[in-house]
């Protein structure tokens, strides 16, 4: 009953030259308790077995959809063009080289239907490129406020799930900046409260090419992202030593 009565969730996965990693992660969405979903896979003109290996997954499962760029556009607008095409009430992302645990959306269900939660997001596991994983876990808050979410980005991005009407409106497209977060910060600004799991259902995946990966590239897509929600420079620059004494924090126990 749960399946029905909730709806359905679209995920989305931006792809790029991901064969490395893309079985694993679309694997991780099939495997999922929660059954009713839709999983969209947008292909941002891969030049490698990316879309082959998507197209193999879709005769496999009918939930699998295929998307494909005209042309190179980069990851928000590559999940635009997946937010734009979703069919479900609920948005939930999952990044080609991240896993998920096969629970993952089904205890998030249940707790946004005891809090009445509009955006909902997990603690994580961690593994380095290869795939092993690394002892640590990343554990989150029970609830999180927008002036909390400026001081660290505890939500992230393949853990989150929200509602569709949410993400539609205060999607961000723009590369130079975490869009992520900044979705977020817009969501939780006009007095709404973020509720977290504290389980590591998410797996994600740390590369150095990666956006969070190359600390300097990170940093200053942070200080973008405060200056595209309006933070004056004094603001900035508080919240940014806030990211980057947490983020110090973070990334030690990462090693």
């Amino acid at each position: 009953m749960l399946h029905e009565e909730f709806g359905m969730v679209s995920i989305i996965m931006a792809t790029y030259n991901a064969e490395k990693t893309l079985a694993q992660a679309i694997e991780s969405v099939l495997n999922q308790t929660f059954s009713n979903f839709e999983l969209l896979v947008i292909d941002d003109c891969s030049t490698d077995r990316t879309v082959e290996l998507i197209k193999a997954f879709m005769i496999k499962d009918s939930r699998v959809r295929l998307l494909v760029n005209k042309e190179n556009k980069g990851v928000s607008f590559t999940r635009k063009h997946g937010l734009d095409e979703a069919k479900g009430k609920w948005i939930a992302i999952l990044d080609s080289d991240d896993e998920w645990l096969p629970e993952k959306l089904e205890k998030q269900i249940a707790l946004q239907r005891r809090r009445n939660a509009d955006l909902i997001f997990t603690g994580s596991a961690f593994m380095d490129s290869n795939g092993k994983r690394i002892n640590w876990n990343l554990h989150v808050p029970e609830e999180i406020t927008y002036r909390q979410l400026l001081k660290q980005n505890v939500i992230s991005n393949s853990s989150a799930l929200v509602r569709k009407e949410l993400y539609e409106r205060y999607y961000v497209m723009g590369d130079k900046m975490h869009e992520d977060f900044a979705i977020w910060l817009r969501i939780l600004k006009e007095g709404r409260k973020a509720y977290g799991l504290d389980e590591p259902l998410l797996i994600y995946r740390i590369s150095k090419s990666s956006k969070s990966g190359n600390k300097i590239k990170a940093a200053k897509m942070n200080w973008n992202t405060y200056q595209y929600i309006g933070l004056s420079l004094c603001e900035t620059f508080f919240y940014e030593c806030c990211y980057i004494m947490k983020s110090l924090m973070k990334y030690r126990n990462l090693k």
